[in-house]
């Protein structure tokens, strides 16, 4: 009867080279996440996601479901440790991440005090394209909330929390950027009026309704409590028939769906404004601000 065979694994620390811990009898067959459970167990502040486990400092870090027999390392491993510091899920951090927008927009529609003059403070635009806006936005990030807690499926992939202060600060910025030019008392309609709002509301839209649709079809293809996806094809559903020439639409659609909220209100808040004046009305030089909402060159 032949005797099993069992693997030594010394942990150390990436920077410092000191030994953090030596498993011992580890099987063969042990996964790098099973590796990280056992270093757990020695040290409870560094949980699973928390550790990036290599074979070489300068490395990348090894996959959880890797096997330790099929590595490149004989019967006594070594593996770096790298502490990746606090994580929290992926359904933690779209939420966090799209919570901040919905709010941040809401407090410049309804033009909050100490946004605007005082004078403006709790009114709202009389223009029709400022709610309409309002709506959209909300809208667009009320839907992304629903998919984060109905459709999507995580695994138990995390974000380091340093991270994910950098992504809340890049959408709930870019939100207040936007919401302040649209709600400026200062805004101005398209030019094209009407025609303008309503054709690329109604592009919004259904590029909302088609981003929503990918998300569906997406969330068909993976089972529960596996990471293994099969290959998105095209359904009845027309809005899916964009698989035939782009491989991920859901981007395609989430473009399209800004493009034409950008076009209803004529606001990109990306190009330099520095220089504009509005575009109806006499406002003298001493009231201008130093961005005004939108405007022509």
């Amino acid at each position: 009867m032949s005797r099993a065979t069992f693997f030594e694994v010394e942990v150390l620390d990436a920077k410092t080279r000191k030994q953090i811990c030596f498993l011992d009898k580890v099987e063969p067959y042990s996964t790098i996440a099973d590796i990280k459970s056992l270093v757990h167990k020695s040290y409870p502040q560094w949980y699973p996601a928390r550790q990036a486990l290599k074979l070489d400092p300068k490395a990348k870090a090894l996959r959880d479901e890797e096997v330790l027999q099929s590595l490149p390392v004989g019967t006594t491993a070594t593996m770096y440790f790298r502490d990746l510091g606090p994580q929290l899920g992926w359904t933690m951090v779209f939420l966090a991440e799209y919570m901040g927008p919905l709010f941040t927009y809401l407090m410049f529609y309804f033009r909050l005090p100490f946004i605007y003059p005082h004078r403006y403070a709790f009114t709202s635009s009389p223009l029709t394209v400022t709610t309409l806006a309002c709506a959209c936005h909300t809208g667009h990030y009320m839907k992304r909330l629903v998919e984060t807690i109905f459709v999507h499926r995580f695994s138990h992939g995390t974000m380091p929390l340093r991270t994910i202060v950098r992504n809340c600060v890049y959408y709930w910025g870019f939100s207040a950027w936007l919401a302040y030019y649209i709600n400026h008392p200062l805004y101005t309609p398209p030019y094209y009026g009407d025609l303008q709002i309503n054709s690329a509301c109604a592009l919004f839209v259904l590029c909302e309704v088609g981003n929503f649709s990918i998300h569906l079809t997406l969330n068909s293809l993976k089972g529960e409590g596996t990471k293994v996806r099969n290959f998105p094809t095209p359904t009845r559903n027309p809005f899916t028939w964009l698989f035939f020439f782009v491989s991920c639409p859901n981007y395609t659609y989430e473009v399209g769906a800004w493009l034409g909220f950008s076009i209803m209100t004529q606001c990109l808040p990306g190009k330099n404004a520095s220089y504009c004046v509005p575009r109806h009305g006499n406002v003298s030089s001493n009231t201008i601000p130093p961005c005004i909402p939108h405007c022509h060159h």
